[in-house]
């Protein structure tokens, strides 16, 4: 069976007259309520809480106000969990020794975090879909976990320790108490994120997150700045009309295309195998909108808010998605399995790189693909899904390294590889996210015996045919030619930097 949406809510039933007549849960309805609120103040908050009007203690204490205000309305008293895991954190941050204090942290966080998650699935509600309160608690353990990284960079690492992101984001000094629990639990983020590095947070509140302009005089002598604050209306409304685009295509499609439907005994015995995968297909690109409306609204929040500001594009115009957790049209027409991950979820993309990827020694693709899991939740499909991930990842970067530079003799092969892995990425990323819409271990492995494991197989018979060399084997040979390290050095400094170093376009 599929999971069903729970009835149960643990927050305010002030909206529940509006649950009835509209037929949705009301946790879902109080979820939408507050993130509209959280709009509204979110432009009073820009306006008459403007840095350059008030202290950043008062735009520090009134975001964190507000935060707690719409947890307490959307989860009741499990709040209080918030409060409790970054209270925990806090201590372990003051009382242990810089050298180790990162890593007691991310166990202590993310520890609260599964004891939560366990006993919310298996004790109140299994296979039930809900705004409970773990989903905040997930960003609450991003933020955290990042921050502590950051303060062990910056407090005992030297700059010739650290990569160009790491210093960056390096902190260098403790945060108080109400700077901390600001950028934990500020209203802007504390439903839905998206997650931020402390550091640009602290930018945003302290109001010098914009760009600095030097004007001279005609005599060329006295010299003047001025800082330049585009508005974010425009973006703001942008994402606010993709978000009402993203919730009717929701709504009218997500009961017309159940992902269950995909296992039904009948459906499996008389369909063509074709048949299978396009209604499988189709399942999935309904299901898709649900994310996009929940973090586009987000990211809009955070504009009307004046954070999320990323420079300005070629044409002059302000960029906007110095947060933005999603690019939506290079998820629906990627062409690698390594492309739709890059643009899918991209803020909990790049605390998996720094917390895990960047700093492993050893087989950090399967780390990186465990801990996902983990922050995930305890659900058996979730980890069906990531193992499955493994293989396909190592199986496309195989491909992609192996194949096709035979395909770039010319426009037209180009665009027939383009094509052929777009149709092939499409398949396997719904074939690899089937268990975690289903949850449960049976299911999940019915979905994957109705389809012979057969890209489980291919995966496998990929990577044991077709050579890849690692990234640190392939840095040893570019140190060894320094000819081949000037070819591709661009494109290296290119990938390594991060798009909370204001690099948005990555090499693929």
């Amino acid at each position: 069976m599929a999971p069903q949406t729970t009835a149960s809510c643990t927050g305010s039933t002030l909206l529940q007259p509006i649950s009835d007549i509209i037929n949705l849960p009301v946790d879902q309805v109080n979820f939408v309520a507050c993130q509209l609120f959280a709009l509204l103040m979110a432009v009073w908050f820009r306006i008459y809480l403007h840095p350059d009007k008030t202290s950043p203690f008062i735009r520090h204490f009134v975001a964190t106000l507000l935060g707690f205000y719409l947890a307490l309305f959307c989860f009741g008293w499990y709040s209080l969990h918030f409060l409790v895991q970054s209270g925990l954190s806090y201590g372990v941050m003051i009382f242990a020794s810089l050298e180790h204090m990162h890593k007691y942290c991310f166990i202590v966080t993310l520890g609260y975090l599964i004891c939560c998650q366990i006993t919310r699935v298996y004790v109140f509600d299994y296979g039930m879909y809900s705004a409970d309160f773990t989903g905040p608690m997930m960003v609450i353990t991003q933020k955290i976990t990042s921050m502590a990284f950051e303060i062990h960079d910056g407090m005992t690492k030297r700059e010739v320790q650290l990569t160009s992101s790491q210093k960056y984001l390096a902190i260098s000094r403790m945060p108080s108490l109400l700077e901390y629990l600001s950028y934990n639990c500020n209203f802007m983020g504390i439903l839905a994120g998206p997650t931020c590095s402390y550091k640009e947070y602290t930018a945003f509140i302290e109001g010098t997150s914009y760009q600095q302009l030097q004007l001279k005089n005609v005599d060329g002598k006295d010299v003047k700045l001025i800082k330049t604050e585009p508005s974010p209306k425009n973006a703001v409304i942008s994402k606010l009309c993709t978000c009402a685009i993203c919730l009717v295509i929701y709504l009218s499609l997500y009961k017309l295309l159940p992902v269950d439907y995909s296992i039904n005994d009948s459906f499996v015995s008389s369909a063509p195998f074709y048949l299978q995968v396009t209604y499988l297909y189709l399942a999935m690109l309904a299901l898709r909108p649900k994310y996009y409306f929940v973090w586009t609204l987000a990211d809009a929040i955070n504009n009307a808010a004046g954070f999320g500001f990323n420079g300005y594009n070629k044409d002059g115009s302000p960029r906007w998605d110095l947060i933005s957790n999603l690019r939506i049209l290079d998820i629906e027409f990627a062409t690698s399995f390594k492309l739709f991950l890059d643009n899918w979820n991209i803020q909990t993309a790049h605390w998996l790189k720094r917390v895990c990827y960047e700093r492993c020694p050893v087989n950090p693709t399967a780390a990186t693909f465990l801990l996902s899991a983990m922050w995930h939740g305890v659900y058996p499909g979730y980890y069906l899904t990531f193992v499955t991930g493994i293989g396909m990842t190592m199986a496309a970067r195989a491909v992609r390294h192996n194949i096709r530079p035979y395909f770039l003799a010319s426009d037209l092969s180009k665009f027939i590889y383009d094509v052929l892995t777009w149709v092939c990425t499409q398949v396997a990323i719904c074939y690899t996210v089937v268990p975690f819409v289903l949850l449960a271990v049976g299911p999940s492995l019915k979905f994957y015996s109705s389809w012979y494991f057969s890209l489980h197989l291919l995966c496998l018979l990929i990577t044991l045919v077709l050579p890849v060399k690692s990234k640190r084997r392939q840095t040893q040979e570019q140190q060894n030619d320094p000819q081949k390290d000037v070819t591709h050095g661009n494109q290296m400094d290119h990938n390594s930097t991060d798009n909370n170093c204001n690099q948005k376009d990555k090499a693929t």
